[in-house]
């Protein structure tokens, strides 16, 4: 029997104009923009359809416009083909994704996760302006290597892994001369560093005191135990609602395990993915996992 999962995007998926045909097609979807502009404080469903890029792109901004338009996607596929949705069986996101994942999976509101996801983005944009930092991407390399490549490059300032993607495809984070510095020695190593337009350090300890915030702003919400499963970034296993708060502080300073992620999800046996959201990017890293495995986009590019 087939078993199907649900991946959300995590940031880096925006883009001017996401949204919008869903949004004008879908009364549901364009309930959800209505209320969190109500909610933010701003029109979201502007910046999501308009832009412009720039603006799109701050952290505190981009955050809850790929929430909200991942949810919107879902809206767009319960209307379309209701069996799919029922269907999934477990659900992960990357990073912020796993926001989206939870509200989906029914452990906290819409109006809870948007509210927590806004105060995440505003805490890391503030973490990301007290250290000059940034994330590099590195090809072509692997976990061995970007291991001792981060050791030799922590001599010029903090770095961490960040994100293990997929095979290949390992991210790094760090202060901007060890960002340098690491790059230059990923290229001399075969690699092909990518830096990433990103506000800073995400997923190191140079996100505190982000972390701090976070659980303070998780600290008045109800979370309930998934009526499916969640996958956490932090482990790579799903987990009851006593535990989702305390993991969802620990990923904003605790690298990605996406890889490890999508590996366990394939031993539990799940046979078809639908990445639900903005773009194309964990479709791409699946395939890089497990390339027979199909994968079908569920957005409006």
């Amino acid at each position: 029997m087939s078993k199907t999962a649900f991946l959300f995007p995590g940031q880096g998926a925006q883009h001017v104009g996401m949204g919008k045909t869903i949004s004008e097609k879908y009364p549901a979807a364009r309930a959800l923009y209505e209320q969190a502009g109500e909610i933010l404080g701003f029109d979201l469903a502007q910046l999501c359809f308009e832009g412009p890029q720039e603006k799109l792109n701050a952290t505190d901004i981009s955050q809850p416009a790929i929430f909200v338009s991942s949810l919107a996607a879902v809206e767009m596929l319960r209307a379309e083909s209701p069996e799919v949705v029922d269907e999934c069986a477990v659900t992960a996101g990357l990073s912020l994704g796993e926001y989206t994942a939870l509200v989906f999976a029914g452990a906290m509101s819409f109006e809870d996760g948007l509210k927590v996801v806004q105060r995440r983005g505003q805490a890391m944009q503030a973490a990301a302006e007290a250290t000059p930092s940034g994330m590099v991407s590195l090809l072509l390399l692997q976990r061995e290597q970007v291991e001792e490549l981060v050791q030799e490059a922590s001599s010029a300032g903090a770095i961490q892994i960040a994100n293990y993607l997929c095979p290949g495809n390992i991210v790094v984070s760090g202060e901007q001369a060890a960002c340098a510095r690491i790059a230059e020695l990923a290229e001399a190593a075969g690699g092909k560093p990518a830096p990433l337009a990103v506000a800073g350090a995400f997923h190191t300890d140079l996100m505190k005191p982000a972390d701090t915030l976070l659980a303070e702003a998780l600290a008045g919400v109800t979370i309930s135990t998934p009526r499916i499963p969640v996958v956490s970034n932090v482990d790579a296993a799903a987990h009851e609602s006593g535990e989702i708060a305390d993991l969802l502080v620990r990923q904003v300073i605790s690298p990605v395990l996406w890889e490890d992620s999508i590996r366990g999800l394939l031993q539990d046996g799940v046979d078809q993915f639908y990445e639900v959201g903005p773009g194309k990017v964990l479709r791409g890293l699946l395939k890089r996992i497990a390339r027979k495995v199909p994968c079908e986009t569920v957005n409006d590019s």
